[in-house]
């Protein structure tokens, strides 16, 4: 009898992993990423699709810089910083990277101060 109840456990998990990494994909198409695949955040602060994160804060959260050439897609735009980089816009907000994530898929800056927030593409919240 349990030889019979694992094999039918473990039947289960094998037809339900499609779906198990089928959501995960889904909910990582939600969040914006730069090319490295680094989760791109918001500052609350930021208006009017200025960038008000200078300096020190800048050292923590790297302003996603624009490379001359790029092309803009539908949804993104740029600002230019108080330094003359271009950085990119999502839905215009300016985007930025977290020190404290190290590997893709981390999103450890989300919330932090309550005004940094995971960058998304528009029409999804979770």
């Amino acid at each position: 009898m349990k030889i019979q109840l694992n094999k039918l456990v473990a039947g289960t998990i094998l037809m339900a992993s499609p779906f198990i990494l089928s959501a995960t994909a889904v909910a990582a198409e939600t969040v914006l990423v730069n090319k490295d695949g680094m989760t791109l955040y918001t500052f609350d602060i930021d208006s009017d699709g200025l960038s008000y994160c200078n300096d020190g804060c800048a050292k923590k959260w790297p302003p996603y810089i624009m490379k001359d050439g790029a092309s803009v897609k539908k949804g993104y735009g740029f600002t230019v910083r108080d330094d003359g980089a271009k950085q990119w816009t999502y839905d215009n907000k300016p985007l930025y990277t977290w020190i404290g994530d190290v590997k893709k898929g981390d999103m450890t800056g989300d919330g932090i101060g309550g005004v940094w927030h995971v960058a998304k593409k528009q029409g999804y919240s979770y």
